[in-house]
């Protein structure tokens, strides 16, 4: 799906880049052209100086959207959630990430959270990014506990794992 929104702003880089920052941040665009979050309103001259564009360029990303019904669709309907992961460090929070060879394959989540659970590891949070919308998708695992090192070993050994970071 990723693709194929990008590919509907092919011609335009910088297009491209203000689609990019509405999926990554959950942005909306409302009937009235306007990027929105929730129902505060983030001027276009934000979103434009954020990502080194010009605002009409914002402004003509959002009016393609608009006159798009699959765009409309999606950019109507997106929210974003709140992260345990930025505020891991100041809660005493552990954020486990898990770079998997191929998000598309069934259970990582439950294979994940399982192991975790049966180490009586409570997990506060995961997030885990759509392969559709990134390149590079990862498990986020928020947790009240430091992960010990037979279950990171554990982990580290199951097929679908690349990589492993601790925070």
């Amino acid at each position: 799906m990723f693709d194929e929104i990008m590919q509907k702003f092919e011609g335009s880089p910088s297009q491209q880049a203000v689609i990019r920052l509405l999926l990554e941040r959950g942005f909306s665009v409302s009937d009235e052209g306007r990027v929105v979050s929730g129902g505060i309103e983030i001027p276009n001259t934000q979103i434009a100086r954020e990502i080194d564009v010009d605002r009409r360029v914002v402004d003509s990303t959002t009016d393609a959207i608009l006159d798009d019904e699959q765009l409309r669709r999606i950019f109507q309907n997106i929210s974003s959630i709140p992260s345990l992961m930025d505020l891991a460090p100041v809660l005493d929070l552990t954020v486990l990430t898990i770079e998997v060879a191929d998000a598309d394959e069934p259970g990582i989540v439950a294979t994940v959270t399982t192991l975790l659970a049966d180490n009586d590891i409570s997990i506060r949070q995961t997030i885990s990014e759509d392969p559709e919308f990134t390149d590079d998708p990862r498990l986020y695992i928020v947790t009240d506990e430091d992960v010990p090192g037979d279950v990171l070993n554990e982990l580290k050994n199951f097929e679908f794992v690349r990589k492993i970071e601790l925070k």
